[in-house]
């Protein structure tokens, strides 16, 4: 199992973090456009579950089979660290933007 992954490691981080995007604008949709708590928290979980949790568990099963620092490896490093420190201010960007866009109507 793990040979597969590491074999389709980029379409599979690609397609996680596509899958992440798309829950974090429908976190901020249901925040801002429904007025929904309940929705708001599944797009808080479906962001969680889609972006991080995946991203590292895809680094250590590389870093596992390879035993080595690879590019994919330092890639999931920089993705974890862009997400801590200079993702939060875009993040914080996208949550105004959101809020301007959807809140007027």
């Amino acid at each position: 199992m793990a040979s597969i992954i590491v074999e389709n490691k980029w379409l599979i981080l690609a397609g996680l973090e596509g899958l992440a995007w798309a829950s974090t604008f429908f976190m901020l949709y249901a925040r801002y456009r429904l007025n929904s708590t309940f929705w708001f928290k599944i797009g808080v979980i479906l962001t969680v579950v889609t972006g991080v949790i995946p991203q590292v568990t895809l680094g250590v099963i590389n870093f596992l089979a390879t035993r080595r620092v690879d590019v994919f490896t330092v890639i999931i490093l920089l993705l974890i660290i862009y997400g801590a420190t200079v993702g939060k201010k875009d993040v914080k960007r996208l949550d105004r933007w959101a809020r301007e866009k959807y809140s007027r109507s």
